[in-house]
């Protein structure tokens, strides 16, 4: 027999930035769809994406280490 030992849950998703809220909103129906915020889309012929909304990346690294890393 095998076992398993989970430490811990999370979710950073277009619908929720926390295991609860992501959950939630599932459970709701809510949809993560909608139009491109993040950057100038016009020229793309994309106008909707699933973004990631109100995240803060300083909450789990320093913010030097943020600025190195990229959106996706």
């Amino acid at each position: 027999m095998k076992r398993v030992v989970v430490t811990g849950i999370g979710a950073v998703t277009p619908i929720g930035n926390t295991a609860q809220e992501f959950l939630t909103n599932c459970q709701a129906g809510k949809n993560g769809i909608a139009p491109i915020t993040k950057f100038d889309a016009s020229e793309t012929g994309i106008h909707v994406a699933a973004e990631v909304k109100e995240f803060d990346p300083t909450l789990y690294m320093e913010k030097k280490e943020t600025k190195r890393m990229d959106m996706f």
